[in-house]
């Protein structure tokens, strides 16, 4: 059998991939750069007007695109908050972050670890979505960790250092029930499932779902002697006014007196043209 071919390389190989965050470090900085400019190029029409957008948004406030479609969209938010919740914990899982061996110290430390920031990511969810979004997103990253903890301490992965104590690379009196270890099996599948299918899926349903990115109002705009009332993305706000992209005559306009709109549809979705 080929070194390559051998379960103890499969194993290097997955954990140099916890260790750089593996498959959901890849997509989600690749979803970072695409997403924003699929969701500013199909919501102002392409071209020239992207150019112009990214102008009059000024290079602080780019990531405005993506912050505005994440809060905005509840089930985008929620499957975002769970991915990178996981990344996160794998990296310091492969870091030896996970506390081997028994004793209560070390079962405090290992809850923790695996609590405190499915609990942080379900607050952030519920102070946006509501309770019941955040009560999901919370349980679903948690459920998501156990398979994790459960391969470092069965030592079917290995932290990439060990030092003191904790040398050894797994619990040598750890039995988890079979169940569990199939559980932990599934767990791998359903986290690469949402990483790079359902993540994917819906951040491009999001950035073609003809609704803008942030608030749409209606401002006074004045062209040479004449003044209307015309729509605007709000792009920034400058003193009393905001500088947005304008809807109707479609161009960076200065607007003044404006009234934010109930409604942030601009275009029918891509899949209704």
């Amino acid at each position: 059998m080929r070194e390559t071919d051998s379960p103890g390389a499969d194993r290097q190989q997955v954990r140099e991939a916890d260790r750089k965050g593996g498959p959901g470090h890849t997509v989600l900085v690749a979803l970072a750069v695409a997403v924003p400019v699929t969701k500013l190029a199909y919501t102002v029409g392409g071209g020239d007007a992207v150019r112009d957008v990214l102008v009059g948004m000024e290079p602080a406030n780019w990531p405005d695109i993506l912050i505005g479609m994440v809060i905005t969209d509840p089930l985008l938010g929620s499957v975002l908050g769970v991915v990178v919740s996981r990344v996160i914990f794998a990296v310091f899982a492969a870091r030896g972050a996970v506390p081997l061996g028994s004793g209560t110290a070390r079962a405090v430390r290992r809850a923790a670890l695996t609590l405190v920031n499915p609990v942080a990511v379900g607050i952030i969810d519920a102070c946006f979505f509501g309770p019941w979004w955040g009560l999901a997103t919370g349980l679903t990253a948690f459920a998501l960790r156990q398979g994790v903890v459960v391969e470092y301490r069965t030592g079917r992965r290995r932290p990439r250092h060990r030092h003191g104590p904790e040398q050894a690379h797994h619990d040598p009196g750890y039995r988890p029930p079979s169940w569990l270890r199939r559980a932990a099996g599934v767990e791998q599948w359903v986290a690469l499932s949402l990483t790079v299918l359902v993540l994917p899926f819906l951040a491009f349903v999001s950035a073609l779902d003809g609704q803008a990115w942030t608030s749409i109002v209606e401002c006074r705009v004045t062209y040479g002697t004449r003044t209307e009332s015309d729509r605007l993305i709000e792009l920034s706000r400058k003193g009393s006014g905001v500088v947005g992209w304008n809807l109707d005559s479609e161009q960076i306009s200065d607007g003044l007196g404006c009234t934010s709109e109930e409604s942030r549809y601009v275009r029918e979705p891509w899949w209704r043209r």
